[in-house]
């Protein structure tokens, strides 16, 4: 088992690679706010879903079939793809988005309840697929 263990830290580390520089960069364009850790929460559910594939696959992301690493990619885009895309929109005031609004950095308020069930919606996407592949 401690080979297994080996194999799954060294295929985790870009998952968790990408998770680190995405949670710093959160922190940056909200400025430290209130919402920062409310917004890791799917960022570590990513973390999560990905160690329990490799897990389930002896290190492998498809030694469990294709359901899970599938499932995984389907979560992964919409939810950390919908995360990038709209903190980069709020860092440049993409299209002039936020310029009228009140209080835009509400918008972090409930962003992460947006991404996770984009991200579960994909999963279950990507879990069908990966029964039919």
């Amino acid at each position: 088992m401690g080979r297994a263990i080996k194999i799954i830290a060294w295929r985790m580390l870009p998952v968790i690679l990408v998770v680190v520089a995405a949670a710093f960069w959160f922190n940056d364009v909200q400025s430290g706010g209130p919402y920062v850790l409310r917004n890791l929460i799917p960022l570590a559910i990513l973390v999560l879903l990905a160690a329990f594939v490799l897990y389930r696959g002896d290190g492998h992301w498809a030694g469990s079939g294709k359901r899970l690493p599938l499932g995984v990619v389907g979560y992964a885009i919409p939810a950390l793809g919908l995360a990038l895309y709209l903190h980069y929109a709020y860092s440049v005031n993409l299209d002039g988005m936020f310029t009228d609004a009140a209080q835009p950095d509400r918008l972090f308020e409930f962003l992460p309840v947006y991404t996770t069930v984009a991200g579960g919606i994909g999963f279950a996407i990507g879990w069908i697929v990966g029964r039919n592949v």
